[in-house]
Parts: C-alpha cells; sequence; structure tokens
C-alpha cells in the first residue's frame, strides 16, 4: 500500500502520481468525455425551430454526468491504494471527483482539495513530492 499520492485532474486528464519508498510513480488517465454539451439544432434565422428535433438538456447533461462519473470512478480505484491523497487541478473537476469520492465511501483520506492551473508532470510530481515533504 502507498502512503501519499496527489491527483491532477480535469474533465479531460487525470495525473496520478503516487510516492512509495522505492521512488514516485506517475500514471495518466485519458476521459473519453469530449466537453460540456451545448445546444445543436439550427439557428432561428435558418428555418423552424421544433423542440422535438433537440434534445432535452437535462438528458444530455445526465448523459455528461454519467460519463464524468465512470472517469472518476476509475481514478478513484487508482487512488484506493493510498493511505492520503491531495486533489488539484484548474477547474471543476477536483470537486466533482472529491463529492463522488465521498458518495461511493471511497478508502482514501483527502487531505486537500486546491485550485492549481495547468501543470506538466513533473510540476506535478514536485507540488505532490512538497507537499508530503518527500525529497
Amino acid at each position: 500500500m502507498t502512503e501519499h499520492a496527489g491527483v491532477w485532474i480535469d474533465h479531460r486528464k487525470a495525473v496520478i502520481v503516487t510516492l512509495e519508498p522505492t521512488g514516485e510513480h506517475i500514471t495518466v488517465m485519458l476521459s473519453t468525455v469530449e466537453k460540456h454539451p451545448e445546444r445543436g439544432g439550427d439557428s432561428p434565422l435558418k428555418g423552424d425551430y421544433e423542440a422535438a428535433q433537440v434534445p432535452a438538456d437535462d438528458k444530455r447533461q445526465r448523459a455528461l454526468t454519467g460519463e464524468l462519473n465512470g472517469f472518476y470512478d476509475a481514478v478513484t480505484a487508482k487512488l484506493n491504494e493510498a493511505a492520503s491523497v491531495i486533489v488539484f487541478g484548474p477547474g471543476e473537476a477536483k470537486g466533482e471527483l472529491h463529492k463522488r469520492m465521498l458518495k461511493t465511501k471511497a478508502k482514501v483520506q483527502v487531505l486537500a482539495v486546491t485550485t492549481d492551473d495547468k501543470m506538466t508532470d513533473p510540476q506535478i510530481a514536485a507540488k505532490v513530492r512538497e507537499y508530503f515533504g518527500a525529497a
């Protein structure tokens, strides 16, 4: 079992850094989620608008949430090997992951959820090492 881990996450990618006695290990997980749903269909200026031709917003949002929950569950499965973890990233995904971990009663203890901008993999690893005081 790994003692500490950190995850940088957004809706498209998660970078998991685990600190082990033999060193650190970086795992990159890519999401299959494309982007937030937008209303489709023709502009009112181009032709008639029929509500039945455009999927309902709540239906599209539920589909996106379902896809994201699958991604969050896969990330959580990788994090369950750690005793404690920090979660950080640029957008809403970090909070959504934390809520999902609480809802599914993940075994790992989340120590912090912080906002950080886009980072390279070495920057992410350095942040995790610095947080846990690893050399």
